[in-house]
């Protein structure tokens, strides 16, 4: 039987709750795992806690969430997350862009890595998303690969910037629901995912920065990076 996601938020902790489902996690101690519920928390300006297991494991049973599950960290609060939903997708996001992470087109040899990055970037783009239908483990990182491929046009398009240095994602499947073999953004799933991680960061956005207040450049926020690295181009060679 399919079992619908339902959002609940509690003490600066925001629950995606979808019992039985499978996740995938870019965040801490990320990778594959069955879980009733994935997390997003967020932490205090100046946090530097390393004990991040224990860490979320109080904030979790503090906001009175029992259910184990993977766990995203922000700065920014809860208050201003957003969430889609449609079709078999839920999406949800939370926006911060003081720690942007700009990637310019260059072809120069000298430039460098430029960075300011304090004790903790207070910014961050967490997405969580899951989706009634069952999805093979190379299905559900397809879902992860279409989920930030959505944030980051949506970032370029709404900031200017691809992400920010902290951004981190989580998707989940149903195994009881009916299977779905791809979800790239040609599928049903995929197309659902990338509208729903649209809209939702675009809403996040909106309520974070209601005066427009978005870092223009680098140079211009708290925090960030711009990566110009110089590398080297090369073909690869034919053994025929």
């Amino acid at each position: 039987m399919t079992r619908e996601p339902g959002l609940t938020t509690s003490a600066g902790v925001l629950r995606l709750a979808h019992p039985g489902a499978r996740w995938l996690s870019t965040g801490w101690d990320g990778g594959f795992v069955g879980a009733d519920a994935a997390y997003n928390v967020s932490v205090p300006t100046g946090f530097d806690r390393t004990d991040l297991d224990a860490y979320i494991e109080v904030r979790r049973r503090e906001a009175g969430f029992d259910a184990e599950g993977p766990a995203l960290l922000t700065g920014v609060e809860m208050r201003h997350a957003r969430a889609a939903r449609s079709g078999s997708v839920t999406a949800v996001v939370t926006a911060g862009v003081s720690n942007p992470a700009a990637l310019p087109p260059t072809g120069d040899e000298t430039a460098t890595l430029e960075a300011d990055v304090g004790e903790y970037d207070p910014g961050t783009v967490n997405v969580l998303l899951s989706t009634t239908r069952a999805l093979s483990d190379g299905a559900l990182a397809s879902l992860l690969s279409t989920a930030i491929e959505a944030k980051t046009a949506t970032l370029l398009a709404e900031t200017g910037f691809p992400g920010t240095t902290t951004d981190a994602a989580v998707v989940g499947c149903d195994s009881s629901g009916e299977a779905a073999p791809f979800a790239g953004s040609a599928t049903p799933t995929g197309a659902a995912a990338r509208a729903c991680v649209r809209d939702a960061l675009r809403a996040s956005l909106r309520s974070r920065y209601p005066d427009g207040e978005i870092p223009k450049s680098v140079a211009d926020a708290e925090y960030g990076v711009s990566t110009d690295h110089a590398v080297e181009v090369f073909s690869v060679r034919s053994h025929e």
